[in-house]
């Protein structure tokens, strides 16, 4: 029987999130003839088809789907055993690839990542940003140690390991709206305003739909934007308001350059969840990463309450 080797899982991986032999060949700086004979030898020895080839892309068979399951674990756990490994160093040296949604990446981790830094200076700790669904993605295929978002729910493959942080959603509106000097206002009135949003697999956006959802209350985006900072730019300008996260518009609030105000009777709040993969088993560095970040103070109030403060 044709022996298995880890080089064909990492190729028919790569072609599996690549979806085409060309573009995986390039990922792995290999000719595709190479690429292509490593799948070919793959094949062989399981007895089955594990692409479709159709035209310049691919798609995964059932048995494509099968091997690709068992392969996600299989890296996985040589993973843990290199981490498990590295851990006789103590902390001493090491690697952590953190991945984290918008918000806590911008406004909340980088105080954590500091001191996190300040205290294992061999720790080398690289942080990646997108929207909640593409780190959740990331973990389950087995590209981050762990992941970091907002108002989650668990799916096949994740395991949350930490939800203690609290995050708060305000309606931010520009200073010279009608609304700006109010500490809140009615949440029907949000019917004939131009709200602002985050795209889809965001998590703040999926809050804030089921809240206002939940409420009753139907409001119709005016306007879908990839990135906080890019809402709140928006919203300066006058292009309309929006509920973003409290730990956002701190400054900004401050400064005099966004009005934050909450909706009467409806708070709109969240955990962010510490996730990672269900088949890797936790290293001393994820778990001593975790520990700070429950033990770091990461205040929640409402900005206007904190400017208001002598």
């Amino acid at each position: 029987m044709q022996q298995l080797t880890l080089r064909q899982f990492e190729v028919f991986l790569a072609v599996a999130r690549a979806k085409s032999f060309r573009r995986a060949a390039e990922a792995l700086h290999l000719s595709q003839p190479a690429l292509s004979q490593h799948v070919a030898e793959l094949e062989r020895a399981l007895g089955a088809r594990v692409f479709d080839r159709l035209g310049r892309s691919v798609s995964l068979t059932e048995a494509g789907r099968i091997i690709e399951d068992h392969a996600l674990r299989l890296f996985a756990t040589l993973a843990s055993a290199r981490e498990t490994i590295g851990e006789l160093g103590g902390l001493k040296r090491g690697s952590l690839l953190v991945g984290a949604s918008t918000t806590p990446g911008i406004y909340v981790l980088p105080a954590v990542i500091a001191a996190f830094q300040a205290r294992y200076p061999g720790i080398t700790l690289s942080l990646q940003l997108a929207n909640s669904a593409i780190i959740e993605a990331r973990i389950r295929a087995n590209e981050l140690d762990l992941g970091v978002v907002g108002g989650h729910a668990l799916h096949h493959g994740e395991e949350c390991l930490a939800a203690g942080l609290l995050d708060e959603l305000v309606l931010i509106v520009p200073p010279g709206h009608r609304w700006a000097r109010r500490r809140e206002v009615a949440p029907a009135l949000l019917a004939d305003q131009r709200l602002l949003v985050r795209e889809e697999g965001s998590a703040t956006r999926q809050v804030t739909e089921r809240a206002l959802h939940q409420s009753g209350i139907r409001v119709a985006a005016s306007m879908e934007l990839g990135h906080t900072e890019a809402i709140k730019q928006a919203v300066m300008a006058g292009l309309g308001i929006a509920l973003v996260s409290v730990h956002a518009v701190r400054g900004d609030v401050a400064s005099g350059r966004l009005a934050a105000l909450r909706l009467t009777g409806l708070r709109i709040r969240r955990h962010f969840h510490v996730i990672h993969n269900e088949a890797r088993t936790l290293s001393a560095t994820a778990r001593a990463f975790i520990d700070l970040l429950e033990t770091t103070p990461i205040e929640a109030r409402h900005p206007r309450a904190r400017a208001a403060r002598p």
